[in-house]
């Protein structure tokens, strides 16, 4: 439901007006716990018939229906301390595109004017791959799909405006509440071999190859009513494999099923919402033999298998989560070129370095445990000739990306590049509580270590909690640590911007934290470019939808048997659109 203008207007002034009111000195928010929350939820399923789905980068994946349906997951949180105020949007999608976020924030600012911008929304996907494609305005991610597809970019945008509106109107005086606890059993890390060539200094500071920490937040209203919850926890949407058409939310999506189902969720303006968000889940995986996920009953059981312990976790953590979350609300944000770093020394192997123009690497296009390619992972420079004869590692570009032998210059490409190069940087924090927004898939060892840098920049007095928030705000593949990138498996041959860009995200966060800490202000940036108007579509989408002679929609197609003996699966199969099934 999109609330009308004057409607909107009435409850801006009103919740302005405690704004004006607000005493804008953070430290006197410090042992504050009373926030303004609202939570919102809406749909933002899209074409569920002959669209080309999204995360596999498969041409003949095509959607042909629905196991369930896509949501937009919303929490408007503001603190009425300083009067400063966040969004955050949960969204069942593979990535969040560049233009999506563009869109919303575009039309926030022409519904509530300056009240929302790129600093204060955070937007992130829950990564799975069973969704409909063609929501980028970059080429690379829509190449398999074969173009932009308008409807299911609008149906996106238009839903998570509405999730907001959502929330928005439903604000009330909330508390905030915080728990942690270990999930072992649910994921693997896919590429081990990455991870071992991080020092073994370092990695005998964690107990496993993956992270294993779930992080929930609860909301419930001053009057005791619970509103909603956010969990973190890193493990890839590919419990459905490629070969799936049926949209679904894969195992995030289904955990989200199975908690707002405990509250008896409707799905209506005022439904509890529980989202089930994404951390740095770059190398982990839910398949802990490859390539294992399902299709049909196999991949629903591949779902239920990763996404119920999720669900039961959250449920441990929601019925016990005592720590009240305290003080105000602030963030920061900036766009960066990232191709365009010159990194301190501090986040590099003690040498100035600089990030890369964006190319992908030949072992890219071999995929991985959980999604077959072509070729193999691991080619490097030195042993590229085995694989391709007289292929030379030379140019600028290569010399700067290192070992990567190159299979496309994604930054040269023209009339514009194939991937975004100027990219959001946020840092959010609501009282003690610290998110940061990465527009990458990050590796397990590239999370903790962007975690460790923020947490440097705070001050030791206080007790912090710090998550993040992956494939948010846009999508530029994935960032591993130097030492993974140069074993070029899969993920360091899809780190785009070179060996040393996940010390230029240390220094970026750094810097937006610091400057939280400060109370100082950060540039804004360079503005991305839009790119919406330069889209093309060279999908047909549904050609011919009918019945054979004699027959309609909805008749029966296989009727079930006469008899079954206990334990027999029942079957029904009627005639429908786009599908006989």
């Amino acid at each position: 439901m999109i609330i009308k203008l004057g409607v909107a207007l009435v409850f801006l002034l009103v919740s302005s007006s405690i704004s004006f009111a607000a005493d804008n000195n953070a430290t006197s928010c410090l042992n504050d716990s009373i926030f303004n929350i609202g939570a919102g939820i809406y749909d933002i399923t899209g074409p569920a018939a002959e669209q080309r789905m999204m995360g596999y980068a498969m041409i003949n994946q095509q959607t042909s229906g629905l196991y369930s349906r896509l949501w937009a997951r919303a929490f408007v949180i503001e603190s009425p301390c300083n009067g400063k105020r966040v969004v955050f949007v949960n969204a069942d999608l593979g990535q969040v595109f560049q233009g999506i976020k563009e869109h919303v924030v575009r039309k926030l600012q022409e519904k509530y004017g300056d009240r929302y911008n790129d600093q204060n929304v955070l937007i992130t996907a829950i990564h799975q791959h069973s969704g409909p494609g063609g929501y980028s305005t970059y080429a690379l991610y829509n190449l398999t799909i074969l173009g932009f597809s308008r409807e299911n970019f609008d149906t996106i945008v238009d839903g998570i405006v509405a999730a907001i509106d959502r929330a928005q109107m439903n604000m009330t005086k909330a508390t905030i509440k915080i728990a942690k606890r270990q999930l072992t059993g649910v994921s693997f890390n896919r590429s081990p071999q990455s991870y071992t060539q991080n020092p073994e200094s370092e990695r005998a500071h964690y107990p496993a190859d993956v992270d294993t920490e779930m992080t929930l937040i609860r909301f419930d209203s001053v009057d005791g009513l619970p509103i909603g919850l956010i969990t973190w926890f890193p493990v890839h949407g590919v419990s459905m494999n490629n070969k799936n058409h049926l949209i679904n939310g894969d195992n995030k999506g289904y955990a989200e099923y199975l908690f707002e189902k405990d509250f008896n969720s409707d799905y209506g303006p005022n439904a509890f919402v529980a989202a089930f968000a994404q951390a740095n889940a770059g190398d982990v995986s839910p398949n802990e033999n490859g390539h294992e996920g399902g299709q049909g009953q196999d991949g629903l059981k591949a779902v239920e298998k990763a996404g119920r312990p999720q669900y039961i976790s959250a449920k441990i953590l929601f019925d016990n989560a005592t720590e009240l979350v305290k003080g105000g609300v602030d963030f920061r944000h900036t766009f960066v070129e990232m191709d365009n770093i010159t990194i301190d020394p501090q986040y590099t192997n003690g040498q100035p370095h600089t990030t890369c123009p964006p190319a992908i690497g030949i072992s890219m296009l071999a995929g991985t445990t959980d999604g077959e390619g072509v070729g193999k992972q691991g080619v490097t420079c030195d042993t590229i000739g085995s694989v391709i004869p007289f292929f030379i590692c030379k140019g600028l570009t290569t010399s700067c990306q290192g070992v990567k032998p190159i299979a496309l210059e994604l930054g040269n490409m023209k009339p514009y590049p194939w991937v975004p190069r100027i990219l959001p940087f946020q840092v959010f924090k609501v009282g003690n509580l610290v998110i940061a927004a990465a527009p990458f898939e990050l590796t397990t060892m590239s999370g903790r270590r962007i975690k460790a840098t923020i947490q440097n920049q705070l001050p030791q007095s206080e007790t912090n909690h710090i998550v993040l928030s992956t494939l948010a705000n846009a999508y530029t593949q994935y960032i591993t640590t130097n030492e993974e990138y140069q074993l070029q498996r899969y993920e360091g041959a899809s780190t785009l911007f070179g060996p040393w860009a996940l010390a230029a995200l240390q220094q970026e966060y750094a810097l937006l934290t610091k400057a939280l800490v400060e109370n100082t202000s950060v540039d804004a940036g360079p503005t991305p470019s839009d790119l919406l108007g330069f889209q093309i579509n060279l999908q047909t989408g549904v050609i011919f939808d009918s019945t054979p002679p004699s027959k309609q929609f909805g008749d029966v197609y296989q009727d079930v048997k006469p008899s079954y003996k206990p334990g027999d699966s029942v079957e029904a199969i009627f005639w429908g659109g786009a599908s006989k099934k």
